[in-house]
């Protein structure tokens, strides 16, 4: 038994690695929602992503519609002119493409197209280690020192449709586009590893 206090010291040293351990790893991975497009790398994230989103739309449903006149009418949940911007684009995509009349809604039209966007917007992850510091009073909620982070900062634009005449319309696909500029994040510097420059 005379083995016991040579080891207490020991477990304790081993507890604070335990503990210290699992407080790392209690931050190695989060995921924050971006609820504005304030910067400049916000506003091309989305508006890149929605360029690709509607160039996804499938020969399949639209080449059929050359010549028509096709009245859109889409829903989101918040953010007006974001909504508004998806849709001249995607107006835009429709007659370059196919060859279709957009029209409003004064105007006879042949078709229609029910769009639902189900994300206009950026959102930002963190994988990796770093360590908390929004439990220190006057510290923003979101404040870390980086030990080493994969950093992503995304632009996302997904959406379904429907379109025909009312009570028969097809479904179309759930279409997304992601956009994204990547870093990676040590104690001193962030690296960034992939760019969204599209020059």
């Amino acid at each position: 038994m005379s083995w016991i206090p040579d080891a207490l010291p020991f477990q304790g040293f081993r507890l604070v690695i335990v503990t210290l351990a699992l407080a790392l790893l209690a931050g190695c991975g989060s995921r924050q929602l971006q609820d504005s497009l304030v910067g400049s790398t916000a506003q091309r994230l989305v508006t890149y992503s929605i360029d690709d989103l509607v160039s996804q739309l499938p020969d399949s449903d639209f080449a059929g519609l050359s010549g028509q006149r096709l009245y859109i009418e889409s829903h989101f949940i918040q953010y007006p002119e974001i909504q508004a911007y998806a849709d001249t684009r995607m107006g835009i995509e429709l007659a370059n493409r196919f060859d279709i009349q957009v029209v409003g809604t004064d105007e006879p039209a042949d078709a229609k197209l029910n769009v639902f966007y189900t994300s206009l917007g950026t959102d930002q992850g963190y994988h990796g280690f770093y360590v908390p510091l929004g439990f220190i009073p006057g510290m923003s909620e979101t404040a870390r020192v980086n030990l080493v982070t994969l950093e992503q900062f995304h632009g996302v634009a997904e959406m379904y449709y429907y379109i025909g005449e009312s009570g028969s319309e097809h479904r179309g696909e759930v279409i997304q586009a992601r956009t994204r500029t990547d870093a990676l994040g040590l104690p001193i510097i962030t690296v960034p590893i992939s760019t969204i420059d599209r020059r």
